[in-house]
């Protein structure tokens, strides 16, 4: 049997170039390595699909006609497992957690408009104390400025440099308070004119009164979520996450570069991580091009455990905390993968260092290539959402693991 030649077609051929994420790519091309192989018909060693609840195999060899085949097809379940597949029972919980939460949004939505809320003040009333509450957390100095001086902040860095322009790093932390000026100015004017429509100064517009339906029903109204960072979190905790951003982005300004770095609170992660290459590059004169960088899971958990220990101070590359592990869990003993726990779909995963290095001495035996995404939705069609991929050490192939379809987010869903 010319297994090559098949794999070649049903993988690269007629499936091949229909999926155009690697990630995905991987996970064909698992199938087909596990799959597809004269292993399939070892009489001494009988190879089994999957063993969870039902024994799947290829009938035996005195089944010959169609109709026999028919009636061994039909003795299988009629509902299979995530384990026949390859995934970990928790996949079906989070499916469900999935659909419920998909429904119980289309029901919020179709919620009257009109009557009372139920806390004896009316929809309008609620909407207004809420956008009045928001108002109060922006943290913004001028309505055409923001939450920071751009032009103050280069200022204060280069004075810090002793005259020289920004580094990597820090002209990445120029280019997040833009963009955190510009969230920051869209919400704090749309809420400004919300309470003027609820007052009836202005007219009621259609993005306001989309504003306003996200406002009284708990999410993040689609409007802000254009200039934010991708999340799947509802208002109230997105504002908690609002907060903790604009504080990292203080304490970079005033302290440095933190020790422990939140990549969740970025708006674009992936420039810091480039940033960081960048730096070690200019510092040691390798070719940027040349260049990559390598990621191990510590054992620390909080940044105190790292003050604590002396020689942690990172000369390159930096410690990055806010990831949690889908997929799989993490045996923080021998810091390596392990299977999940019942019920248990995620988990946070220790401070990771990030470490430039040049291309030809990365390694990674011993270790499954991780893909890290934004949030739980993982990565789209167009390629949105990864922003770039860590080793994580394994004793298990790590065919097992991409069946099993684990990754890293930054953004825990509500």
């Amino acid at each position: 049997m010319p297994w090559g030649s098949l794999k070649y077609l049903v993988g690269d051929a007629m499936y091949g170039g229909r999926v155009s994420d690697d990630m995905d790519r991987r996970v064909l091309s698992t199938y087909l390595n596990e799959y597809f192989g004269d292993f399939l018909f070892d009489t001494n060693n009988k190879f089994f699909f999957s063993r969870d609840g039902f024994d799947y195999s290829l009938p035996v060899s005195r089944i010959n006609t169609v109709e026999e085949i028919r009636q061994y097809v039909e003795t299988f379940p009629l509902t299979n497992s995530p384990a026949v597949f390859g995934l970990h029972p928790n996949a079906e919980i989070g499916y469900f957690m999935s659909f419920t939460n998909d429904l119980w949004h289309t029901l919020i939505s179709l919620q009257p408009r009109t009557g009372d809320t139920g806390s004896g003040l009316s929809r309008e009333e609620q909407i207004y104390n809420t956008a009045t509450d928001l108002l109060s957390k922006i943290p913004i100095i001028k309505s055409d400025i923001g939450s920071f001086d751009v032009g103050a902040v280069r200022n204060e860095l280069m004075a810090k440099n002793g005259g020289e322009q920004p580094t990597p790093c820090q002209v990445v932390l120029l280019q997040e308070i833009e963009l955190w000026n510009a969230l920051c100015k869209r919400m704090s004017s749309s809420l400004i004119l919300l309470k003027k429509a609820l007052d009836g100064e202005i007219g009621m517009s259609e993005r306001l009164d989309e504003i306003s339906d996200a406002l009284f029903n708990g999410y993040l109204p689609l409007f802000w979520a254009k200039l934010a960072p991708a999340t799947e979190k509802r208002l109230g905790s997105w504002m908690v996450h609002f907060i903790k951003r604009h504080r990292q982005y203080e304490k970079w300004i005033k302290e440095g570069e933190p020790q422990v770095f939140w990549l969740s609170g970025l708006h674009i992660p992936e420039s810091y991580l480039t940033a960081l290459v960048q730096t070690t590059c200019r510092r040691k004169g390798w070719p940027l091009d040349k260049s990559t960088m390598c990621t191990f899971v510590t054992k620390y958990k909080n940044v105190d455990d790292i003050s604590k220990e002396k020689g942690n101070t990172l000369m390159d590359g930096s410690y990055v905390s806010g990831l949690y592990l889908e997929g799989a869990g993490w045996n923080s003993d021998l810091s390596q993968l392990e299977r999940q726990k019942p019920k248990e779909l995620v988990v946070d995963l220790p401070f990771l260092q990030v470490v430039p290095i040049e291309s030809s001495r990365l390694k990674s035996q011993g270790a499954f290539r991780t893909p890290v995404y934004t949030t739980s939705q993982r990565r789209n069609a167009a390629g949105v959402g990864l922003v770039f991929e860590a080793d994580l050490s394994t004793n298990i192939h790590a065919s097992f693991w991409a069946l099993q379809g684990v990754a890293i987010v930054m953004n825990k869903s509500d």
